[in-house]
């Protein structure tokens, strides 16, 4: 379903279980997701994925965490997303995740096993003990990349945001600085039951608290587009 007001991502006052952020290179989506968090609670966690290769990176990474100021702890997870996760959420602290693409990268590179370590991480966003808001890049709207290790990164990315938003209580698109609700749950407080393998079959049953939130929109990039065209 989307949004019927540009601006607006899905009813104000409500932030739910879990939250995937979409969108291209420089188009909002990290200060986006930040102001969700940042609106819904008096502080938050912030683990990062990126990883600082070289000089600039490291000046970047900086940056950015300056820019977010004391609100924010920040989490380094390049690799380790999932313990980072079940480890770090907490009901009255928000966790922004930023961002699953770099860390897709970062297994990639690692020779890591993709379908283990994606499985591992549903299992914890499913069960995570306070909302957690994703940050991933949509890749699949350039060209087609040249290299086969190019194209196994975006096939894996494709599958990784499809596999996220199915379990997700909402999912907005971020393009030009502009939020477009791609799914909204009719009732986000009661239990997900797609794809969740619970044995419940009463509403509410095994619920997840909603917390408060009034998104706002601020452009600019997050942690997500630190690394260089």
């Amino acid at each position: 379903m989307l949004s019927s007001q540009a601006g607006i991502a899905g009813p104000p006052g409500n932030l739910p279980p879990l939250t995937l952020v979409l969108g291209g290179a420089r188009s909002g989506k990290s200060r986006y997701a930040e102001r969700l968090v940042e609106a819904a609670a008096a502080s938050g966690t912030y683990i990062a994925t990126a990883e600082p290769g070289d000089a600039e990176m490291v000046d970047r990474i900086a940056a950015h965490r300056t820019r977010r100021g004391p609100f924010w702890r920040t989490v380094e997870a390049p690799l380790l997303l999932a313990e980072a996760v079940g480890a770090v959420a907490r009901p009255d602290s928000p966790v922004l995740v930023d961002c699953l693409t770099l860390w897709l990268s970062n297994l990639l590179l690692a020779d890591a096993p993709l379908d283990a370590e994606v499985a591992t991480l549903l299992a914890v966003l499913r069960d995570a003990a306070g909302p957690v808001v994703l940050v991933a890049n949509e890749v699949g709207l350039g060209l087609v990349p040249e290299t086969p290790l190019g194209r196994r990164f975006r096939d894996a990315a494709g599958r990784l945001n499809q596999d996220v938003a199915a379990i997700a209580d909402r999912v907005i698109f971020i393009a030009a600085g502009l939020p477009l609700v791609l799914k909204e749950d009719a009732d986000i407080s009661l239990s997900r039951t797609a794809g969740e393998g619970t044995e419940s079959s009463e509403a509410g049953e095994g619920s997840r608290d909603v917390h408060p939130l009034t998104p706002t929109l601020s452009p600019g990039g997050g942690e997500e587009e630190l690394r260089r065209d």
